[in-house]
C-alpha cells in the first residue's frame, strides 16, 4: 500500500511518451512525468519516489525531494494568502496549503513559520499546521539517559532553547547548557538529560560526561598540536577563557586534562598545559 506524503519503492509499470507509470498496488497506477526522469529506467524496475496530489487531485510520483515529509516539522517560507489560507515554499511545484483554521496567528506573505505536515482525513491532499502543540506529546516518551535524539529549535527565552524532539516530543535546551552557539531553525543533535512527568525532555547539547570529556580530551590534544606544544590556559584558567577556546565547562575542561595528565601526554602548569614531548 502506498503512502502518501511520503516516499515509496515502486516499480515500473509501463513507459509512455510523456514519463512513465508506477504499479501503485491497490491505488492503481501512478504517474511519474517526464521532466523528473534523469535517466530512462525499463519496466519491472524499481524507483524510490515521493507521492503526492497535483492541483487536479491525481496521484502523481516525483523524484524530487521536499523540504519535509507527512509526519515532521519544518522551517516554511509562505508564498502566497488568498482566501483559503496560505502556501508555503515546500521544494514541490505545487504550494503546500496551511488553512486559516491551523494557523496561531494569521500568516503573511514572506513570512517564516514553524508547521507540521500531514495528510487530511478527508481530502488525503498533504496540508500543514501551526498549531504544533496538539502534535506533539501524544505517545509516552521511552529514552534512556544520555541516548541521542534530533532537536529542531524554534524558540528562545529566558530558561532556554525550545526543541521538537524527533518529530513527536517537547524538549527543552536549559539556557546554561549552551557552551556553543544555538540558532533558531537548526534541526541539531542532543542528548537526553531527563523525561519529566509532563512527558516533556530536558536535552543538553553536549554527549553525556564520559563521551564528552574523551572528546574534549582529543580536541585539546589537537589544540596543543596546532600551537606548538604549549596552550596558555590551565585548571586555574577563567571559566569564561575556557569557554571561548573549547566551548566546554570548566568542570570538563578540568576532567579532560586530568585525564591526559594521568596518561601523561601533558603536564599542566599554574597558567599553561604543555604536550609531553614525542606526543
Amino acid at each position: 500500500m502506498i503512502k502518501i506524503g511520503q516516499y515509496n519503492n515502486l516499480k515500473v509499470a509501463k513507459i509512455v511518451d510523456f514519463g512513465l507509470y508506477l504499479d501503485g498496488g491497490e491505488a492503481g497506477e501512478i504517474l511519474l512525468p517526464a521532466r523528473y526522469i534523469d535517466e530512462m529506467p525499463e519496466p519491472g524496475d524499481e524507483m524510490n519516489v515521493f507521492i503526492y496530489k497535483d492541483s487536479e487531485d491525481r496521484l502523481i510520483a516525483t523524484t524530487e525531494r521536499p523540504f519535509a515529509t507527512v509526519g515532521e516539522f519544518a522551517f516554511l517560507q509562505v508564498n502566497e494568502v488568498n482566501k483559503i489560507g496560505a502556501f508555503m515554499e515546500w521544494g514541490l511545484p505545487k504550494d503546500l496549503l496551511v488553512p486559516y483554521s491551523e494557523q496561531k496567528a494569521k500568516m503573511k506573505q514572506g513570512g517564516i513559520y514553524l508547521v507540521y505536515l500531514y495528510l487530511d482525513d478527508a481530502t488525503k491532499r498533504i496540508v500543514a499546521s501551526a498549531k504544533i502543540d496538539k502534535f506533539l506529546g501524544n505517545k509516552i516518551p521511552r529514552y534512556a539517559h544520555g541516548e541521542k535524539v534530533k532537536a529542531l529549535v524554534y524558540s528562545h527565552n529566558e530558561l532556554g532553547y525550545k526543541c521538537v524532539v524527533d518529530n513527536l516530543f517537547h524538549g527543552l535546551i536549559y539556557q546554561n547548557e549552551t557552551f556553543r552557539p544555538v540558532e533558531l531553525g537548526v534541526e541539531l543533535d542532543a542528548y537526553v538529560k531527563r523525561v519529566r512527568e509532563d512527558g516533556k525532555i530536558d536535552l543538553t547539547i553536549s554527549p553525556m560526561t564520559t563521551v564528552r570529556v574523551e572528546r574534549l580530551a582529543a580536541d585539546i590534544l589537537e589544540k596543543l598540536r596546532d600551537n606548538n606544544g604549549k596552550l596558555p590556559v590551565s585548571d586555574h584558567s577563567p571559566a569564561e577563557l575556557i569557554q571561548e577556546l573549547f566551548q566546554c565547562s570548566k568542570k570538563d575542561f578540568k576532567k579532560a586534562i586530568g585525564q591526559l595528565y594521568k596518561q601523561q601526554l601533558i603536564t599542566i602548569e599554574p597558567d599553561h598545559i604543555v604536550l609531553v614531548a614525542g606526543e
